[in-house]
């Protein structure tokens, strides 16, 4: 049988996603004063046609800030990322000499380079897109 409060959580559950809950110190539920009462406007979540579940939408609440891509920020991201791959290749490589395993990590953080910029410049654009706002002219 589920504990008392395994079946407040569940009932919580399946009420109306906008009725209030008050409950006093000793864990009861009570009912909200009268001018308490929020008003009920239209609901959070659209329903879609896959089962009736409400469909994710954009965030509420500003739009985080994304800085344009750099490539100088991206090397420095590879420099240091640079002592982990490092690591990484010699837990991994333990027999392997150690000018192996440098060489395999800078290999690696050569690689990260473009690949932190082409993430840096998605997110930029995804910026820019729920912002509203026009990409920088080009140099």
């Amino acid at each position: 049988m589920a504990s008392r409060k395994q079946r407040r959580r569940r009932a919580k559950e399946r009420r109306h996603e906008y009725e209030y809950v008050y409950v006093d110190d000793a864990g009861r539920e009570i009912e909200p004063a009268p001018d308490d009462k929020p008003e009920r406007g239209r609901s959070r979540g659209k329903t879609s046609a896959n089962g009736g579940k409400a469909a994710r939408g954009k965030r509420a609440g500003p739009v985080r800030e994304a800085k344009p891509p750099s490539w100088n920020r991206s090397v420095r991201r590879s420099l240091l990322f640079l002592p982990l791959f490092f690591i990484v290749f010699s837990l991994v490589n333990k027999h392997s000499a150690i000018e192996v395993r440098f060489l395999s990590s800078l290999a690696y953080s050569g690689l990260f380079v473009p690949l932190t910029y082409l993430m840096d410049r998605t997110a930029y654009r995804t910026y820019l897109r729920r912002s509203g706002q026009q990409p920088a002219p080009k140099r």
